[in-house]
């Protein structure tokens, strides 16, 4: 045989090549690993978007990505209304709430959303993640917590899962329906509209931070802030109320913040804000200057005060107004829809710029 048909493999030769293959691809690996961002640098929202920039989307979704709730055509112009939601004991339950309290919240969060959108919720299914921790008592607690909740709005709880967890997880799934054109989206804002609340911002900042700091404040008033947190509500009858109105262009709930809100249905309907007004609510004020801090910054970007935030065809304010109180609520104008995707608030003759911040999971152990 040939030396030319003999193919002489050098060991020492193919080990080296080996290594630098190796040497090569962990040097890679290691790039690669130092370019990925945490969750807690991406925060929830990037997240989201992540996801669902890799989902097959559905053809002619009635809501857009991204609202307060989801769609799907039922057919004859009615839409099966969709919304869930979690909570997580160790990100959304604050020291002196209840199992009670908090099964109760996690009801009232969904319903908040559906509020914005101006649909009644008809059923309710309820997924648990429960820590071996827990007794028979302490489920007892979150399935009154749970019933009391959708028994406050109308609704009933008809079904469910349960499976063991590391932490206490109440996520909630809601049904509704509703016809077409209907909703109440975050995309139909235009200049010239009226920016409206339905209620005064900054108890619950205050409430949680007197919750988990332990701050000092006149007994009068710290009730009133701590169960703003404790016990919040959802203007589901104002909502419904607004929606048969035909006044209301845009909509979101304020659990996230006043001034992320705003910037959510700024971006969805590309259009700015120019704030004349931030309802503060008068224990907030009494509160800010007891511990010197900024009222404007707690009513701003606080979070889970559970109102909702709305822009209103000016020719048809007062009616809304009027709709809204034939509920008991309230409708407060706090200022009006401009061009550019910027918020501006206006005190003393002098306009600010407003940062769309809000609570935000994730990135929310950083502030």
């Amino acid at each position: 045989m040939s030396c030319e048909n003999l193919s002489i493999i050098n060991p020492k030769s193919n080990h080296q090549g080996r290594y630098l293959a190796n040497k090569s691809s962990n040097q890679r690996l290691r790039q690669e690993r130092n370019s990925m961002k945490s969750l807690e640098t991406l925060g929830e929202r990037r997240i989201i978007e992540i996801i669902r920039s890799r989902l097959s989307l559905m053809p002619k979704m009635p809501v857009p990505f991204g609202d307060d709730v989801s769609a799907c055509n039922l057919g004859n112009g009615r839409l099966a209304i969709l919304k869930t939601d979690m909570l997580v004991d160790k990100t959304d339950v604050p020291p002196g709430m209840t199992l009670w309290q908090a099964a109760r919240k996690a009801v009232i969060m969904n319903i908040s959303d559906f509020a914005a959108k101006g649909v009644k919720p008809l059923a309710l299914l309820v997924s648990l993640g429960l820590p071996e921790n827990l007794n028979d008592k302490d489920i007892g607690e979150i399935g009154d917590g749970l019933n009391a909740g959708a028994q406050e709005y109308g609704t009933y709880i008809i079904g469910g899962d349960t499976g063991e967890a590391s932490d206490t997880v109440i996520s909630i799934s809601m049904f509704g329906t509703a016809r077409k054109g209907k909703l109440m989206l975050r995309n139909g804002a235009k200049p010239g509209d009226v920016v409206a609340v339905t209620g005064s911002f900054g108890e619950t900042a205050s409430g949680l931070r007197i919750l988990l700091n332990d701050l000092k404040v006149p007994k009068r008033i710290g009730k009133v802030l701590i169960e703003s947190v404790l016990l919040p509500s959802a203007r589901l009858n104002e909502g419904l109320a607004l929606a048969q109105s035909r006044a209301v262009t845009a909509s979101i709930d304020s659990s996230d913040g006043l001034s992320w809100s705003l910037y959510e249905i700024g971006r969805a309907s590309n259009v700015g804000f120019l704030i004349t007004r931030v309802p503060i609510a008068k224990e907030v004020e009494e509160f800010a200057k007891v511990n010197k801090l900024d009222p404007f910054e707690l009513a701003l970007h606080g979070g889970e005060e559970y109102e909702l935030v709305l822009t209103i065809k000016p020719k048809l304010l007062e009616k809304a107004k009027e709709t809204v109180e034939k509920t008991g609520g309230k409708l407060l104008p706090i200022g009006k829809v401009i061009t550019g995707e910027k918020i501006l608030l206006r005190t003393n003759c002098r306009e600010h710029v407003v940062e769309p911040r809000g609570y935000e999971h994730f990135k929310q152990r950083k502030d």
